[in-house]
């Protein structure tokens, strides 16, 4: 017979639910069907996509799967609401989920309220098994916060009027960084990876000991007006700088800067979930692809940092430190010498799996080891990472041409 979770357990799960699933509806609550409904890229997903299928998780991996009687989606839901869980079916084509204006953004409303009455009922009930399912879907959520505010940024950005989803915070211009200091990284035998309590994907673990060679790394990111210099002497024409993949992206693209940098006749503008507004030369360089942080690394006669030693820094690093999302509102990075938050940094390591790893049973094991393949891993969370999300394991992970993350630059170099 499976354990019923303690109370006090239970109260403790049942508040980080709500202050989850409040979140995402307070993301959401500016918009309109029509902003929600969106889909500005085939990487991006509109805004009431994110908040069905954050529902679907939950409603199918906890309920169905464990509390049937509660459960309260159909077929139709799972369709148009699986991710990516093959397992789980035939599903809508990613590309076009913004051709999706039926079900409205209401009628997802009431479908997350009925799933959020149901897992309320459940929770004081589920069996371990369930509750390890629960928090799995609790940190989804949050990446789908992060994910929604990118998205939504790409969204607005597509319209000419460059619209303002939240009003600017008040004018406080970032203070001028000192210059970049080096500071000597761990070297030899050094642990990475989870192990032990506490949550983390298991893409994160197990730990397993890395050898680090004699190494420094930056005392802070890479700023915006550092990036000007970069651009002004022709970084992104020289070809010397760039790997030969990154090259290509760059001529067939046209880029010519971060994404969402745009010229203007008095310079460099950017645009944000609060408009468009000046370049601030002293906030971190924001969306940047593994190919331009890594041609920058080269032109300023650095690197870019393994995962590993920036692991072994962050090991005793406040995780819950830097720019991190709060609340609902504008996010922009500010930049500081704390580890996590503002922006995260791309590291020189692909995304593979650690020695011994093992994906979990059944659709859950979905979730991350089919990904690893051609992708970089960045490090440290950002402005929009739900506080309380990080640990000094956790391993993000995209294609190195992609950049409407909030990724930023932290420089190394070998001793």
């Amino acid at each position: 017979m499976a354990t019923k979770t303690k109370p006090e357990r239970a109260d403790r799960l049942l508040d980080a639910y709500r202050k989850v699933r409040g979140l995402s509806l307070d993301i959401a609550a500016p918009l309109s069907d029509a902003d929600a409904t969106i889909q500005p890229m085939p990487d991006a997903s509109p805004a009431k996509w994110h908040l069905a299928h954050t529902s679907w998780f939950f409603d199918t991996f906890v309920l169905r799967d464990h509390v049937p009687a509660l459960a309260c989606a159909d077929e139709r839901w799972a369709f148009l609401f699986n991710s990516y869980y093959e397992s789980e079916g035939e599903r809508h084509e990613r590309p076009r989920r913004g051709m999706l204006s039926r079900p409205s953004l209401d009628e997802i409303r009431d479908y997350r309220r009925s799933v959020d009455g149901a897992m309320e009922q459940a929770i004081g009930e589920l069996s371990e098994e369930a509750l390890v399912i629960l928090e799995l879907g609790l940190n989804h959520e949050q990446q789908h916060q992060e994910l929604m505010l990118m998205d939504l940024k790409a969204t607005f950005a597509e319209n000419p009027l460059s619209p303002a989803l939240w009003a600017p915070a008040p004018a406080s211009p970032t203070p001028s960084p000192s210059p970049i200091q080096w500071i000597d990284g761990k070297s030899g035998i050094f642990e990475i990876g989870h192990e032990g309590p506490g949550f983390a994907f298991d893409c994160e673990g197990p730990a397993h000991p890395k050898f680090l060679h004699p190494h420094r790394l930056a005392d802070r990111l890479v700023t915006s007006g550092e990036w000007l210099q970069f651009i002004d002497e022709g970084g992104y024409r020289d070809p010397l700088l760039w790997l030969s993949d990154g090259k290509a992206w760059v001529k067939e693209n046209g880029i010519e800067a971060p994404l969402y940098w745009r010229r203007s006749d008095d310079g460099w503008r950017v645009f944000g979930l609060d408009g468009e507004r000046a370049l601030d030369p002293a906030e971190p360089v924001c969306h940047l692809s593994y190919y331009e942080a890594e041609a920058f690394a080269r032109w300023a006669g650095a690197r870019l940092p393994t995962e590993a030693e920036w692991e072994s820094a962050a090991a005793q690093a406040d995780p819950a430190g830097g720019q991190q999302l709060d609340e609902a509102g504008a996010v922009r990075p500010k930049g500081g010498t704390d580890l996590f938050g503002d922006c995260w940094i791309w590291t020189g390591s692909a995304f593979l799996p650690y020695p011994g790893y093992r994906p979990a049973a059944g659709a859950i094991g979905e979730y991350n080891g089919k990904f690893m393949c051609s992708q970089m891993v960045l490090r440290g969370g950002s402005c929009a990472t739900p506080r309380g999300h990080m640990r000094a394991s956790y391993r993000n992970f995209f294609y190195p041409h992609q950049r409407w993350m909030f990724s930023g630059l932290r420089l190394a170099k070998d001793d």
